[in-house]
């Protein structure tokens, strides 16, 4: 089995490519500019781009599963992608969002559900990982904590069920190597739901410095946002937490533990895996 990694340099594309590899499968990975792509030892990385048609199919050829990490902030490519994909291969593993479950209209939502839906309507057996909060984001604090310790932020109140990218992984290569998840949606999340005071308290507990949560305006915290990701996103994230702000919080699933048999990481073993990244090196 060869199995084709869209999106193999992101957080958890790499942690694919290196399951995948651990299991001794053929891994394949498209990259826009592969001598520069930071993949695992073993991985054949092919030149390409979701945007060059004829490059997605080469790197097709002979590919059995696909990993897709949707980059696009658009979800309008989706259904002549989909396409080529079921041309080529028998199977989709869909990194998607628990948003796409959302009935809204914020960009997060829109994009997630227009590319499922895509999907949905090919003869690919696809699976969708729909998580919730991914652990990586809260690198975003990185800088303030490696700073003054003091990460300023909106809605410090709300819950998230933050996951670790090996676990999303590890539900995305059993859904590409073994039968059971064709149409499946699920549902992940991590084992526990902490708000972003108590994150930024378990950081610093991790690592073994002071660090403490300091609630700003909306305004400036949209602000910090629009460094790292575009507008629409930083209003969609903000949203999100202003709706769980004023309602039921997520609770975790169990859907780690019923894929792969392991229960899901905590956001301190997260935290402990990039420790570096927090201190600084």
């Amino acid at each position: 089995m060869t199995v084709l990694v869209i999106g193999a340099t992101g957080n958890v594309g790499r942690q694919v490519a290196v399951q995948l590899a651990g299991h001794g499968l053929s891994v394949r990975a498209l990259a826009r500019r592969p001598e520069k792509a930071d993949v695992p030892g073993g991985v054949d990385v092919v030149p390409g781009d979701l945007s060059d048609a004829d490059s997605l199919r080469a790197a097709l050829r002979g590919v059995d599963s696909v990993f897709l990490m949707w980059p696009l902030i658009s979800g309008e490519p989706a259904e002549a992608i989909a396409d080529a994909v079921a041309a080529g291969a028998r199977r989709l593993v869909l990194l998607s969002s628990a948003a796409a479950r959302r009935d809204s209209d914020d960009a997060i939502s829109r994009v997630h559900r227009a590319v499922e839906k895509a999907i949905e309507r090919t003869s690919l057996e696809w699976t969708f990982l729909q998580p919730h909060g991914f652990a990586a984001n809260t690198l975003g604090w990185a800088s303030q904590i490696r700073g003054d310790g003091v990460v300023r932020g909106a809605y410090g109140s709300v819950y998230s069920t933050l996951i670790h990218e090996a676990d999303m992984a590890a539900v995305a290569v059993a859904a590409l190597t073994s039968e059971g998840h064709a149409g499946a949606k699920y549902d992940l999340t991590g084992p526990a739901a902490l708000t972003q005071v108590e994150q930024v308290r378990v950081i610093g507990e991790v690592i073994g410095r002071e660090t403490r949560w300091e609630e700003v305006p909306r305004d400036v915290a949209r602000e910090r946002l629009l460094e790292r990701i575009p507008a629409e996103y930083a209003d969609a994230m903000l949203d999100a937490y202003a709706r769980l702000a004023g309602g039921e919080p997520d609770r975790p699933t169990t859907t780690v533990e019923d894929v792969t048999g392991v229960p899901a990481r905590t956001f301190a073993q997260w935290v402990a895996d990039h420790a570096a990244e927090f201190k600084g090196r």
